[in-house]
């Protein structure tokens, strides 16, 4: 739509009305994360990357300490030139987001001359301080789950006596309540410590190659830096493994297709010394690589392998065929990097100069230094780390479910956590006063009403943006990993009588032309559903579904870009993939017969 004057915008904030059955949907969420009269002037887009479902209370903090720690690392730590930090928004339980840009030119400068002292200072030493950063994170997850929740028993423990502590375990019930959110900050500010400037030297090639090579595909430049031995893939090479045990062993006929992992389980402590030696490497295999979400993280109620196996156990019967047909279980890794080597060479063929030369063999080095981080990471923070987060604040549900302030455990993830910490209150004063805790009444009514309007706001259909057309999108993971551009915007603001309803356009993210029947997934615990062939349409994938991503044709997200996981997993496994398109979701169905063309970026319905 249009707003006075003729100028492009999406609909504005304030046009947006709340959800019928809905209409209390403000009081889970903090005062400010609501849009503001003057955000109708701003651009906002709704980051369904992260956030595609509707946010329990607790889970705000999922956007609330990230988006704390991103603005911080780029806007005051590393300065980055052309953008500051992200703000973001909720309206009917949908994040949107904003990236505040840098657009005065001599404010430019000024950022620049910091930025390429303090950058530059990290790119030079990247490899050392990157393993400092492995400590830390090692440090961080091992604090995280020594964490311990008071029981509150009748009498305290003797020790508090015998070795003079004088401090009872009421005390420690908001002090590691509040460590638990303190350490999830501090993971947040080492997460974004590396990423912007890994996605920085990357956004810096890709501008080279695309002024040098002017019909270059975005692709092209992401096969040039990809990283191949990436820890993010281990869990995946973890399960080939197994599969391989599994015919050595001999207890390969357990794992068929949709083979319940109980029953398998209770197969294989029958089965003698395979079954044992099976089991033993499966448990080896569990710390820490299972520790990864079948969501991206951000999300409670997306549990690990460790909690859910359903993803392994979706992958082992096709790796375990893989191993008796005598194929390799094991990435094509060596391939990967011939093929990333030469497209690189070719291209650099390609320059006139032996200064362009240099430059561009400069640049690609440091990409290829730095960009395994950028998948990296995600295996320490939003997956190991969040991980054990989440359990040591349900165990703070367990806590107040048994003191009788919460009706089950889970109920926690309902309130935000500024609640939680009144509640904890309540039992460490009841606890200190010998009393009956008071919030059964206050917070069991408030936690089933939240429950009811969040099934509500499921069906609600978001729109991509929000607001007039920005003037400039200047933050580098806002076009590398969200697919946000100009091209984006525009597909996303036609109007509905110029959209052939029969076509999906975004970014050709790996390359390839494939039919097949769609499996619309929207909510990730469904991973499990897909079936051998079908071509994956979904708001945006998980790192944890790179084991599935083996029984599918092609892949199709509504959001992303060539550096989204979407797109770096489906080149990874040479199947094509569309990007960014905004509305797969919304217009394909399951059952539908599609077209993808990874190259042109197209999916059309063929049937």
């Amino acid at each position: 739509m249009e707003p006075t004057g003729g100028a492009p915008s999406f609909p504005l904030p304030s046009q947006i009305t709340d959800v019928p059955g809905a209409e209390g949907w403000r009081s889970m969420y903090a005062y400010f994360t609501r849009f503001q009269p003057e955000d109708d002037q701003r651009f906002w887009f709704y980051n369904s990357m992260h956030f595609p479902e509707p946010m329990p209370a607790f889970d705000t903090l999922t956007a609330e300490i990230p988006y704390t720690a991103i603005g911080a690392n780029t806007a005051r730590v590393f300065v980055f030139p052309t953008t500051l930090g992200i703000e973001h928004r909720i309206v009917n339980g949908r994040v949107y987001i904003t990236a505040i840009p840098v657009t005065d030119p001599a404010e430019i400068e000024r950022r620049a001359a910091i930025f390429t002292e303090r950058a530059g200072y990290y790119y030079e030493n990247w490899d050392q301080l990157y393993a400092r950063w492995k400590d830390r994170m090692d440090g961080l997850i091992s604090d995280i789950e020594a964490i311990k929740v008071p029981a509150l028993p009748e009498f305290d423990d003797p020790a508090v006596v015998t070795e003079s502590k004088g401090i009872a375990q009421n005390h420690y019930v908001r002090e590691n309540f509040h460590r638990c959110i303190d350490l999830y900050s501090k993971m947040w500010h080492h997460h974004t410590e590396f990423l912007m400037l890994g996605y920085g030297a990357y956004v810096v090639f890709f501008e080279f190659c695309k002024k040098a090579f002017p019909e270059i595909p975005d692709q092209s430049v992401a096969r040039m830096v990809a990283g191949i031995d990436v820890i993010m893939y281990r869990p995946d090479d973890e399960l080939r493994r197994l599969a391989a045990l599994a015919v050595e062993c001999g207890v390969d006929d357990l794992f068929a297709e949709g083979c319940d992992p109980t029953e398998v389980f209770s197969a294989l402590r029958s089965r003698g010394e395979g079954g044992a030696r099976w089991l033993a490497g499966f448990e080896q295999a569990r710390e820490p690589w299972f520790n990864v979400s079948t969501g991206d993280g951000f999300y409670h109620h997306h549990l690990s392998w460790n909690e859910d196996l359903t993803v392994p156990f979706a992958a082992l019967p096709r790796y375990v065929a893989m191993v008796r047909a005598g194929k390799p279980a094991s990435r094509p890794t060596e391939a990967l990097r011939a093929e990333r080597d030469r497209i690189a060479a070719e291209y650099r063929d390609l320059l006139g100069s032996d200064e362009e030369r240099a430059a561009y063999d400069q640049m690609l080095g440091l990409c290829r230094v730095v960009f395994p981080y950028v998948e990296d990471h995600k295996f320490y923070c939003e997956h190991w780390f969040t991980t054990r987060f989440f359990q040591r604040i349900r165990q703070f549900g367990e806590l107040l479910a048994r003191q009788g302030v919460l009706g089950e455990a889970g109920d926690i993830f309902h309130l935000h956590h500024t609640e939680v910490d009144q509640a904890l209150s309540d039992v460490m004063l009841a606890w200190a006063a010998g009393g009956t805790p008071l919030g059964a009444g206050h917070f069991q009514p408030l936690v089933a009403e939240r429950k009811r309007m969040l099934e509500v706001l499921r069906d609600w259909s978001p729109p991509p943006a929000l607001g007039p057309m920005p003037e400039a999108l200047n933050d580098p993971a806002v076009r590398m990993l969200w697919g946000v551009t100009a091209q984006t915007l525009e597909a996303w603001s036609q109007a509905s009588d110029a959209i052939d309803e029969n076509e999906v356009h975004g970014y050709g993210a790996s390359s390839g032309v494939v039919e097949g029947v769609a499996r619309v997934l929207r909510d990730v615990n469904d991973i499990g559903e897909i079936r051998e062939g079908e071509i994956l349409i979904c708001p945006v994938t998980a790192p944890s579904w790179g084991p599935v991503f083996g029984k599918i044709k092609a892949a199709v997200s509504d959001i992303g870009g060539t550096m989204s996981h979407a797109a770096i997993i489906a080149r990874e496994y040479g199947m094509p993939a569309v990007v960014g398109t905004g509305q797969a979701t919304k217009r394909i169905k399951t059952g539908q017969l599609v077209r993808v063309d990874g190259d042109r970026g197209v999916v059309r319905i063929i049937g």
